[in-house]
């Protein structure tokens, strides 16, 4: 049995979700026998970080080319799809983080999956149960199996081990687009179906903060809490409009309804039913929510349909022909405008159903008043969230976390009480109607962010 895992290699390092990943596989390789394979597309820098896994007993391999450079998720998954059939074998399970740090998509593993005809679990919880040529999971969406082989992308459910001291470096494989066999037209920038039209430092998110004493704003938290649900995407129609937009959901559809003369509405299939749709139609714009659901099934249509896609978009605009895309990058530092060279033009967008509707979130500033923090979210009918920090102080589950590490999250209100604030955390509340700060650092980055503050301790 071959445990397949690939990783991102950003600045010398794997991401949280990619050394969990990791971690798992070799959980796996100790439980059930077999070899793990560490794989990443990265440049000939990250050989040095691969070189370090082998310590781990891991066989590592680089896949690095020129023909690579600039792959979208699109042409990523193909070349990662090749590297897949010359490494697997003939029993294998491959394993991903739920996301790259850089990128945030989280469409390569689903999209590997539909190119290798496999079957994919995404947001995976806990260590995968094996049995009798199946694999079973905890995820966030619920218990799920799948026959062997297949594909599991992982939360940030383990910490990776450190190397046994006498452990020896090995050597990295190195596989190039000759070693593959690859196509050139379907690599790199000529083979990407989206391609980025210009990126810049994000302000969005940024908010005018009004502060308030913290009786005045208990009141205010009361009024937000009772107002109806607003989408904050696009609120202002489009001057010119696309033709015709086919959306999932009636939220995906108010938002298309902006940009399009005409929205089809469609609901929540299988991607069979889509692929044949979407080939029958022939739609110029498809749009899917950007939840856990949409995130999964989107990458393998738009494989399928051997089209682009980009994800997780908070604006889209259009000149009466074209769809152009505005994503967060690299934990919401950048903003990317993205378009589709391939029809039909895909995306998936965010929505304000993607959560609960209230979100009360403690970070470590709260740390000793934890109860009473829980008792004021009871009082709203609210979901607790948590800050990385407290998470990592092992003080809140990782199912609450909030954070481009943990969940992005658009209530109609977010309250963040201790929370600093960095952007890692900002950058995965932007959907939400409201937000609200509680802090007794009047510096604190995360006033910058949020509609009603109160500088005092809860």
């Amino acid at each position: 049995m071959n445990w397949l895992v690939f990783v991102k290699v950003v600045k010398g390092e794997l991401s949280p979700f990619d050394e969990a990943a990791l971690e798992t596989a070799l959980k796996l390789r100790d439980a059930h026998g077999g070899e793990v394979i560490a794989v990443t597309m990265s440049p000939p820098t990250a050989a040095d970080r691969m070189k370090m896994l082998t310590r781990l007993g891991v066989r590592s391999v680089l896949i690095s080319d020129k023909a690579f450079a600039g792959s979208d998720t699109a042409a990523t998954s193909y070349v990662l799809s090749l590297a897949a059939k010359r490494l697997a074998g003939s029993e294998y399970l491959i394993l991903c983080g739920r996301q790259s740090i850089d990128g945030d998509t989280a469409q390569v593993g689903p999209s590997l999956a539909a190119r290798l005809g496999i079957t994919a679990i995404t947001n995976v919880m806990s260590l995968p149960e094996i049995s009798e040529g199946r694999v079973s999971c905890e995820t966030r969406l619920g218990d799920e199996s799948a026959a062997l082989p297949a594909l599991l992308t992982v939360e940030r459910i383990a910490k990776l081990r450190f190397p046994s001291i006498r452990a020896k470096i090995g050597e990295v494989e190195l596989l190039g687009a000759s070693e593959l066999c690859a196509d050139s037209t379907k690599c790199g920038l000529s083979g990407s179906p989206t391609r980025v039209l210009r990126s810049f430092e994000s302000e969005r998110g940024r908010r005018s903060c009004v502060f308030l004493p913290k009786d005045e704003l208990m009141a205010k938290i009361s009024e937000l809490a009772a107002l109806d649900v607003v989408s904050e995407l696009q609120l202002e129609p489009s001057e010119a409009k696309l033709p015709e937009v086919y959306a999932v959901g009636e939220e995906v559809a108010a938002i298309a309804s902006r940009i399009a003369e005409r929205v089809e509405t469609l609901d929540r299939l299988g991607a069979d039913e889509y692929v044949s749709l979407f080939r029958e139609k022939k739609p110029e714009v498809v749009l899917f929510p950007s939840d856990l659901w949409g995130r999964r099934i989107a990458p393998e249509v738009a494989t399928r349909l051997g089209t682009g896609l980009c994800a997780d978009c908070t604006l889209l605009e259009t000149d009466g022909r074209k769809l152009f895309m505005y994503r967060p990058a690299f934990g919401g530092r950048l903003t990317a405008k993205i378009e589709c060279r391939t029809m039909p033009q895909m995306a998936t967008v965010r929505t304000v159903s993607e959560s609960s509707e209230i979100i009360v979130s403690a970070g470590l500033g709260v740390k000793r008043e934890l109860e009473a923090v829980e008792e004021f979210a009871k009082s709203l009918g609210a979901e607790l969230g948590a800050s990385r920090g407290l998470v990592d102080a092992g003080l809140a589950p990782y199912e609450r976390q909030v954070g481009v590490t943990g969940r992005t999250v658009a209530p109609k209100l977010y309250i963040a009480i201790g929370i600093s604030g960095a952007v890692h955390h900002t950058a995965a509340i932007e959907g939400s109607r409201y937000i609200v700060a509680i802090n007794p650092d009047r510096s604190a980055p995360i006033f910058d962010y949020c509609d009603f503050g109160c500088v005092d301790r809860f």
